[in-house]
């Protein structure tokens, strides 16, 4: 992925060139649908009836069962779990597009791509130069290793494993002769400089995992010690570099991925051989972090994967040891856990041991066991939290209270603090009252990233009218012509204002249109449906205009200026006809007599609004 944005008009001809069908044809078999649309299996959630639509017209997507929607650049960022820039510039590449970049600081963006092209051959290269070393008689070791935790030559192929000889510049000398400078080899973090000036392998006598992220590229290596005579830690990770973050990669998330997403499940283990092993037994949604603890960034890698949002909450899964690190992981973890919309849960094995030991010891089912009796986290960490003090005195009730009330208040489902509430005071002894004055306390304080209500949902709306009530519908239709087809609806959309739409949902999009530029100004296509979704502020209104996007229009034939003008006058005598109704209803309660004045202003708006009213039925009845 490139460093910096693309342009955005090499964004649109990306849109407006790629095929969407072509695109989605390679994962789901698509059937004509009618109305030029094609049909199949949505990829992204089980079905056995056909719900996910493609308009290639339009060059969007829809599913109808689970709500995903939008271009190709979106199909490829959730079936193949890429970001934005990742699948633009893969579409860019099917298109025969040539990308530009806006430049930052020195170095041109474009220049920056290209490092990173060339980092991750060398890593490729690497990778095989390390994985034929490993049958070696000097990586007689590192097969030693494997072996004895369980994994045959078919397991270590299947992770690319490798060996580092232990002589000084193996590797570099190999890469030098494909063609890698030493100013590229220092950069990708796989040699360094020696005292004398010669450049040296980074990795010597190791067995090494290549540790790639979510496209497949390698991007680093994780190194464990095999000799003894080896004065360096434990393990060994490749150092920070353009491509290699720590704290933005987890290992094993490129064969995780699929199944982090099908499953809404990902289980978090502490090392490249529990993956493994967690894989091999059957728990194939297992990553791990590499050389760093658990953070903010990985979170936003598996909220990915997981698609945890408001609407659809993943598990997230801890498998720490039982030891003090472990359980300090753990609380560590919960603190973590409030960046997460979906529940997490800790699986600690009864033994302390992790999962590849665990695996060694029992075989796959007790892995699989291990997950399935995890507990939620917060259990986890009150539990700990009230271990450390004496609850058979007074002062080691309240402390305790105390430091567990936090915990309580920060549970992110508010119906269930009650359930904890009664269940921390049994735990303690205490009655509820003080433990509940106690959580309603730690709660009172705002967490930084609290936030009120958005301005739509703190604004007093009419009683919404059902989805399928006739003005829902003709509402509907409305969004529909605007979105479909803006140079028909044009002008005639964009001068009935929001105050038309009574769905809170169908409100949220008109008011989008209007900050995507109008309809009057828009040509249609991906690239005006996209411009209306990025300006919908919820996800609601994100998934109804993909949705309307694909829906046909509720006629025969092609769409015309008469039919825009009828369902827009339908759409229009609605509104003014609920006005009359509001109007009569105060020109009523106004005192014809005592209030003269009013009442004659109140009655001559409403005869007005009346003719009005007949006008638009007129032309609302026009053929229809």
């Amino acid at each position: 992925m490139a460093g910096g944005r693309i342009r955005d008009e090499d964004i649109a001809l990306v849109r407006e060139r790629t095929s969407i069908a072509d695109v989605i044809s390679e994962t789901v078999t698509l059937k004509s649908a009618g109305g030029g649309n094609l049909k199949g299996l949505c990829p992204f959630h089980d079905e056995k009836t056909p719900s996910f639509t493609v308009a290639p017209a339009r060059n969007v997507f829809f599913c109808h069962g689970c709500g995903q929607g939008g271009d190709a650049i979106k199909f490829l960022m959730d079936a193949e779990h890429l970001t934005f820039i990742e699948s633009v510039e893969r579409l860019a590449g099917r298109a025969g597009i040539q990308l530009r970049y806006i430049e930052t600081g020195a170095a041109p963006i474009r220049q920056q791509h290209g490092q990173k092209q060339r980092l991750v051959a060398a890593h490729a290269a690497a990778v095989e130069f390390y994985a034929s070393q490993l049958g070696t008689a000097g990586a007689r070791p590192a097969r030693e290793f494997l072996a004895q935790r369980g994994f045959d030559r078919a397991a270590a192929e299947r992770y690319d494993c490798g060996f580092a000889p232990e002589g000084w510049d193996h590797l570099t000398r190999h890469l030098r002769q494909k063609g890698f400078t030493a100013p590229e080899l220092i950069t990708a973090g796989l040699a360094r400089e020696a005292r004398s000036g010669s450049l040296i392998d980074r990795f010597r006598g190791r067995l090494l995992w290549p540790i790639r992220e979510l496209t497949g590229d390698v991007i680093g290596f994780g190194a464990r010690k095999l000799f003894d005579g080896d004065d360096g830690p434990k393990y060994l990770n490749t150092p920070e570099t353009p491509i290699y973050k720590k704290s933005h990669v987890l290992y094993g998330v490129d064969q995780a991925k699929r199944e982090i997403a099908k499953q809404g499940r990902a289980v978090i283990v502490e090392g490249y051989t529990d993956v493994m092993a967690c894989h091999l037994a059957g728990v194939p949604t297992a990553v791990a972090t590499c050389g760093t603890a658990f953070g903010a960034d990985h979170i936003g890698v598996l909220r990915r994967l997981l698609m945890d949002t408001d609407a659809i909450a993943g598990e997230i899964i801890f498998t720490f040891d039982g030891d003090a690190a472990g359980q300090k992981a753990a609380l560590r973890a919960f603190e973590e856990d409030q960046r997460f919309v979906g529940r997490t849960f800790i699986a600690v094995s009864p033994d302390n041991m992790d999962p590849c030991d665990l695996r060694l010891a029992k075989g796959d089912m007790a892995v699989r066991d291990l997950v399935a009796r995890r507990e939620p986290l917060v259990d986890f960490a009150l539990r700990q939290v009230i271990s450390r003090f004496d609850l058979d005195t007074v002062d080691g009730r309240v402390e305790a209270m105390r430091r567990a009330a936090p915990l309580v208040a920060k549970i992110k489902d508010r119906e269930k603090r009650p359930e904890y509430v009664r269940k921390l005071a049994g735990d303690l002894g205490m009655e509820i009252e003080p433990v509940q004055r106690a959580v309603l306390a730690a709660a009172a304080t705002p967490d930084k990233g609290a936030a009120g209500p958005t301005p739509s949902a703190a604004r007093a709306t009419p009683a919404a009218p059902a989805g399928d009530s006739p003005q829902a519908m003709v509402e509907r239709e409305a969004l529909k012509l605007a979105i479909q087809v803006p140079v028909l609806a044009g002008p005639m959309f964009d001068a009935l204002g929001p105050e038309v739409y009574q769905h809170p949902v169908h409100l949220v999009v008109r008011q989008a249109v209007a900050e995507a530029g109008g309809a009057a100004a828009a040509t249609g296509g991906v690239v005006w449906i996209e411009q209306i979704r990025d300006a919908c502020p919820d996800l609601a209104a994100q998934a109804l205009v993909g949705e309307l996007a694909v829906e046909p229009l509720r006629l025969d034939g092609d769409a015309d200026p008469r039919y825009v003008s009828i369902t827009l006058a339908r759409l229009e005598w609605g509104s003014v006809t609920a006005r009359i109704a509001n109007l009569k209803s105060k020109v009523q309660r106004v005192n014809p007599v005592a209030n003269k004045d009013e009442y004659f202003a109140l009655f001559g708006e409403l005869l007005s609004l009346e003719q009005h009213a007949r006008a638009l039925r007129e032309q609302a009845a026009g053929g229809l």
